[in-house]
Parts: C-alpha cells; structure tokens; sequence
C-alpha cells in the first residue's frame, strides 16, 4: 500500500546517556573548589601513590627538605596533618620520595594552610632532570586552601615532593596529599569518556503512520548543519582581499576574532580621527558568511599597548577619551559580536587602574552591558593555564578580580577567557587550573590557542584535545590568523593555503568532533533508529519503500540536556 496524503509522525528522543564506552582507568575527578575551608576534604584517589597522605599514621613516609623542622598535629577536631617550621629557605618543609616515570600524567593535590597571614605556597618535585611545579595556592591561616595541580617529568627516576614559600616566617600546614599518575592511554580516555557525555546525547528516531503504527525500513539519513561547540581561528584583513584565505577560512569555522581590527590603537592611531573601515569590512564578511564574532577588545590594560596619543592624557582627559571609546565601538558593533573581551589582560596590567581608580573595569563592565545587553563580557588574560608560577593570573586571582568587579556594581553576564599562549604544554596542570576556575560556575574559553617554538603540532593536538573534552570549557579560538609576512607564533598554512602540520590537526579535530559526513539507518519492526550525535543542528531527510514522494527533509536540533526529553516532527507527505 502507497502512503498517500498521509503524516509521517517522527519523534527524536535525545538522552544524556553515555554510548557504553569502555573505560580502562579510574574516572579523572574535575572537583576542585576556591574557597578556604574549616576543615581539608578528603584525599582525591585516596592520596594515589602517596603514604600516609592524611597523616593518620604519624609522620610515616614523610621527611625533612632542607633545614625545617617537621612535626604531626592534631586539630581540636580531631584532624591530623604535618608542618614545617623553623624554616630558613623557601624551600625547607617537608617531603616524600616517588619513583616518577617519563610519559605519565600525574594529577597533583593537597589542603594547605599557614600559621599566619598569607602566603603563596607551591608544590615542587626535584627530578633527575631538574624542577617541575606542580601547583601553587595563596594559603592563609586558620582554614584550608586547596592546590590542585600537575605534572610531567622529562626523565624517570626518583623524585622528591616538597613546598616552598617565599614567607619563612610562617609555618606550611599540609593534609589530604594525593598524586595519581595515569598512562597517556588512560588520560586520552578520560577525554572520550568526556566529550561522549558532555559533547554528544543518544537519538532515538521512531517512525510511525498517521494512524500511530510503526513504519519498519524507513531510511533516515541525518546531516550535521553546524556544530554546537564554536571551534574557530582568529582572522586579520587580509581575508578581505585574498579568496585563497577565504575559501580555507569559510570550509572550517563559524566563529572568530579579529586579530587587531577592532583594538583602539587601530581604530583610533591619531586622536579624534577614528576609522572602522577594516572592522566594518570584517564584520561584514563574517556576517555574510555565518560566522559568528567574538568581540576583540575595547579596552587593552597594558601601557605598551595603548594608542600613542593616550599615554600621556591626565585622568580628567583620559576619562573623557575612555567615555568616547566605549560609546563609539559598543553601540556601532552591538548585537552583532557575541562577545566582548572588555579590559583586555587586566589581570597582570593596570594601566586604566593607575590612571581613573581601582574600580576601572567594574565601570567599563556595567557600561559595556549597557550599551550591549546581549552580549557576553569576558576577562581575559595569560599564564593561567600556560604555567604555573605566574602569581598574576592564578585561578584564585581570576575569582579575586571577578569578585572585585561584582563589588563595583556589576550583574551582568561574565565570562572567563584563557589566551592559551603556550610552548612546552603542562597539560595535567592545564586541567587542573580549569578545574579551579570552573567552580566559578563561570563560562570559559580557550581565546588565543597557539603554540610558540619546535613541536607545533603535537603540542597543538594536546592542547586542543584538553581544551574540548574539558566539561566547562565553552568554545575555542585559535590564534593564527594569516600573513604573507608570517603569523603571529603559529600559522596553519602556507603562503598558497596547503595545511601545515599544524593546519593538519586542526582539520583533523575538526572531523572527530562533528559529524561531517552523512549517519544513516534504518528503522526496525518497531519503526526505531538509534544513533549517538554531537550537538548541534542537523537536517534529516527520510524515504520508505511505500512514499509516493522520494523523500522528506526537516531540520532538528541536538542540544546539551540533563534529563532525557522528547521532541516530535509532523512531516506531511503528498501524493
């Protein structure tokens, strides 16, 4: 019988379940907090291959670094922990021997507090091949901060843990101590265990009749339109006249930023003669291509990077010159950016601060969201994820600055971006330092991705890999627009638009994460079709050997869920 005049009832049933993937390591544990606690949690991984890790056994497997003196102590509370005092070098604490070996991951944490004030407080290994940091945290007295960290060493052999402070007036408190090494196998599978459960949800298709019965053998054929993850390079104005860039650049993304098309010292190099011709020309491009822009910046707090004319205004001129900024950029450019990075690298420069008053960015955050309510407003700094000895930058100095612009007033949206300016990657420190900034409960990009010196694409693919199956991070730039003169640190492409190594890892990433060609089925005798899909936008067209039409296509939608739902398509089909 031909199906004439008739509705094909079609229900997409999305769920969050994983695809079954096995995984053959204990699952990595993203918890991590900020906040200075009465009392440590628990070791994480039960300390790893630490002894003792929570010093319930006196000092057993602790020793003495360097000249301190080390002592077991119990809270009022019953809590036990060991500390170094007398110290004379930033070094002298406490320490335990491992055997570390090359080509592991070890994820580093421990609850640390002083005995007064405050204090930075690093977790450092000694290795046959030298140093590595682990982690640091601003400890402070009478409750427990936690360093969560991590790392890599470059030869194997035995190593020893111990922190350091630069303060030896104050004792180093430790407790709930844990290293967890895991093979590189057992890390790549932590990241496809995660971006199967936070990058995709099972479908389920059921195909029925007007009459509710199911239709056995109908064919779906499902087509990704666009991916939900936004994964996209940095662009300059060289696309506008060059179709060998725009052909590479348009077959790959769907967002970017613009390198400095945007930043005040180029749309504004000699006072009060403002030109925006090459933004407007870039935003019209993108627009006309469906690529979505992330808006690059209004403000930069590095003195070295301010238009010439600005370095030497007073405050009284420099205000009006800032006022005049914001409103000229903000509204020309509102509701068509997704995103503004507002006082770019505030966190280690302060020219504006110096200048108009500590509270600068609270009030050119409150003002930005004024002029454009819909977008979001992001810091953006380096260091964070790059290393771990940059003081400025640090995960608690991210929530120091954030918690600093809220106090100025500021409600609106606010996000976190990360510049991801590398060389040698630390990558169980890099997800150690999201996780600290994801208890923010903040969004969080990847803004600059790019790696500077010898092994680009390697270091490229693990950079990457990290950033996407991280669960809280929410898109990722890469920093290499292109120049016949050569790109900033990393280019993708040569002078012709044939991939580089490094342009080969991004194309390939790009495939693992979509869905780039066509996932086919056929319905059973129930009228099911199951399959696992990445989120995004899709377009499913559908036959079945009694249409009288040879096909029908609609357009879906699989989004990010907690709970499994259920959404239905009413596909006509006529004669």
């Amino acid at each position: 019988m031909k199906i004439e005049e008739n509705t094909i009832l079609l229900l997409l049933l999305f769920s969050p379940l994983l695809s079954g993937l096995v995984v053959d390591a204990l699952p990595y544990d993203y918890s991590a907090t900020l906040e200075c606690l009465e009392n440590p949690h628990k070791p994480q991984y039960s300390g790893g291959i630490v002894v003792n890790p929570e010093l319930d056994d006196g000092l057993k497997g602790w020793t003495v670094f360097g000249d301190a003196k080390i002592e077991h102590r119990a809270s009022k509370g019953g809590n036990t922990f060991v500390v170094a005092r007398h110290r004379h070098e930033s070094h002298d604490s406490f320490s335990q021997k491992f055997q570390l070996e090359k080509g592991m991951f070890y994820t580093f944490s421990a609850w640390l507090q002083v005995s007064q004030g405050n204090a930075k407080v690093a977790a450092m290994f000694k290795t046959p091949s030298g140093f590595e940091h682990a982690g640091w945290v601003v400890a402070e007295s009478g409750c427990w901060s936690m360093l969560k960290g991590g790392l890599v060493v470059n030869a194997s052999g035995p190593s020893h843990l111990y922190f350091e402070s630069n303060n030896t007036l104050v004792e180093i408190w430790a407790d709930s101590i844990s290293l967890k090494p895991f093979t590189e196998k057992q890390w790549r599978s932590h990241q496809h265990q995660s971006i199967d459960k936070n990058r995709k949800s099972s479908v389920k298709l059921i195909a029925m009749d007007d009459k509710g019965n199911p239709l056995a053998n109908a064919t779906f054929s499902i087509k990704q339109q666009r991916p939900n993850f936004p994964f996209g390079c940095a662009m300059n104005k060289n696309i506008l006249t060059n179709t060998g860039y725009q052909n590479w650049f348009m077959s790959r993304f769907r967002v970017t930023t613009f390198g400095n098309a945007m930043k005040w010292y180029s749309t504004e190099p000699y006072r009060g003669r403002e030109d925006y011709s090459v933004p407007d020309a870039m935003l019209q491009f993108a627009s006309r291509n469906n690529i979505r822009v992330r808006g690059h910046n209004i403000f930069w707090d590095d003195p070295e990077f301010q238009p010439q004319w600005v370095k030497s205004l007073s405050s009284n001129d420099l205000w009006f010159a800032v006022n005049k900024r914001m409103n000229s950029i903000v509204p020309r450019y509102a509701g068509k950016v997704i995103a503004w990075d507002v006082v770019n690298e505030n966190l280690h420069f302060h020219f504006f601060e110096s200048k108009l008053g500590p509270n600068a960015s609270a009030i050119f955050f409150n003002d930005v969201h004024r002029l454009d309510p819909g977008a979001m407003l992001f810091l953006n700094d380096y260091n964070t994820i790059e290393q771990g000895g940059d003081v400025a930058s640090s995960p608690a100095r991210y929530l120091q600055k954030f918690l600093q612009i809220r106090a100025g007033g500021y409600r609106g949206p606010i996000a976190i971006g990360l510049e991801s300016h590398f060389s040698t990657p630390n990558i169980p420190y890099m997800r150690a330092a999201i996780d600290k900034l994801a208890s923010t409960g903040l969004p969080i990009w990847l803004t600059e991705v790019d790696i500077q010196g010898p092994n680009q694409a390697t270091f490229l693919d693990q950079v990457l890999r990290e950033g996407n199956s991280h669960p809280s991070i929410n898109g990722i730039i890469v920093w290499a627009a292109w120049s016949p003169e050569g790109c900033y640190h990393m280019c993708l492409t040569d002078n012709n638009f044939r991939n580089l190594p490094t342009g080969d890892v991004v194309d390939r990433l790009i495939r693992e994460w979509s869905h780039s060609g066509l996932s086919a089925g056929t319905t059973d005798s129930n009228g099911h079709f199951k399959t696992r899909l990445f989120h995004g936008d899709y377009e499913v067209t559908i036959t079945h050997p009694n249409m009288v039409n040879s096909s029908v296509t609609r357009k879906f939608k699989v989004a990010p869920i907690k709970k499994s739902q259920q959404k239905s398509l009413h596909v006509k089909v006529s004669a």
